[in-house]
């Protein structure tokens, strides 16, 4: 079942006809389907792209080498390109792109350790959130903690804005 933030905010976009999707990396496909569980879904949902390999960011989002070399496909630059480009395959009104790291083995390094996510969300009319937070225990641990902060950033931002 779906967070509070979750729900909550799912519940402010579909009050206020709005249309969300995803482009997630580390969390591969499963804050999509948090927001498929709400009740509303089928009136804001419009879907999500499981970008979890570079190929994917660099061939379908167009998303640069030498960016992805410089700062790593799972960095906040890379994210906000992410949440920039998804209007590009779905007509919303909200984009959420997440990269991380779960697991060792990918571009951890001390000042960015396993557990760090990006997350970035971005509406039409220019409004954005960009976070980066270091989440500790198992992938799965890690992926759930980000995911309840999707929610979480999600719901501020629509609430600073009186929807």
């Amino acid at each position: 079942m779906a967070v509070q933030s979750i729900l909550e905010s799912s519940r402010l976009i579909a009050e206020n006809r709005l249309k969300i999707a995803f482009a997630e990396s580390a969390t591969a496909g499963w804050l999509a389907s948090e927001f498929s569980f709400v009740p509303e879904s089928g009136k804001f949902f419009l879907g999500g792209i499981v970008c979890y390999d570079v190929c994917v960011k660099e061939e379908l989002f167009d998303i640069p080498k030498e960016t992805i070399d410089r700062y790593t496909a799972e960095s906040a630059e890379v994210t906000q390109l992410l949440a920039e480009r998804l209007p590009k395959f779905f007509k919303s009104d909200i984009s959420v792109a997440v990269t991380g790291l779960t697991s060792p083995g990918g571009s951890e390094t001390p000042e960015k350790p396993v557990g760090t996510m990006f997350i970035h969300i971005k509406m039409q009319d220019k409004r954005y959130v960009s976070h980066r937070e270091v989440f500790a225990g198992s992938p799965k641990e890690i992926i759930n903690q980000a995911v309840d902060k999707v929610g979480v950033l999600l719901l501020e931002l629509l609430k600073s804005y009186h929807l």
